[in-house]
């Protein structure tokens, strides 16, 4: 799958363009993405592994918490998002928590999904509401957090080796895929189109 194609998946899975997308996409373009520590502690990354995971629940393939989605999503957030869409998303954060009345682990799988499933249902309410703050017109708008958190978990299960393939049919393109090779200083990389 494309990017193109997972970012349109994303798009119409959730309502909204992929929130933090122009940052990523310059920082590759301007060879500058940075791996480091994400500002996320790991019980918080634990708790992205159980929302994506709720969202992506293992079936006869891998599901989100398989292939790592919380620590995607939280370095994701931590080099991708501004300041206003990270405090938006740990607002979200603190907000699942406490409408899971203080741990959303502890909730069982059906009401995991029926939380999740009403915090979609406000998150798509309020991309059909318009702007009525007088706000520029074009003004970039912070999505709802579970807008940010859906997303991420979508993208993060399918760019990870386990839902590029054994989710999706995985085509290697220029060759089979491994994720450990010795790197010669001077290799040029790989293009595909």
């Amino acid at each position: 799958m494309e990017r193109r194609e997972l970012l349109k998946m994303i798009a119409a899975a959730t309502g909204a363009a992929m929130i933090g997308m122009p940052a990523l996409v310059l920082a590759e373009e301007q060879g500058t993405v940075a791996h480091a520590n994400s500002a996320f502690s790991p019980a918080e990354v634990a708790l992205l592994d159980d929302i994506a995971d709720t969202i992506l629940p293992r079936t006869k393939t891998p599901g989100a918490k398989d292939a790592g989605a919380g620590a995607f999503m939280a370095q994701f957030v931590t080099d991708c998002y501004t300041a206003k869409q990270q405090t938006t998303f740990r607002a979200g954060l603190a907000d699942i928590e406490q409408r899971a009345k203080g741990r959303f682990v502890t909730l069982k799988p059906q009401a995991r999904t029926e939380l999740l499933r009403a915090l979609d249902l406000e998150a798509k309410a309020l991309l059909r509401v318009p702007d009525v703050a007088g706000g520029a017109k074009g003004a970039a708008v912070t999505p709802h957090y579970f807008t940010m958190i859906k997303q991420l978990a979508i993208f993060s299960f399918f760019t990870s080796r386990a839902g590029a393939t054994e989710a999706l049919q995985y085509v290697a393109v220029p060759g089979r895929y491994d994720g450990d090779l010795p790197y010669v200083p001077g290799t040029p990389a790989w293009a595909t189109d």
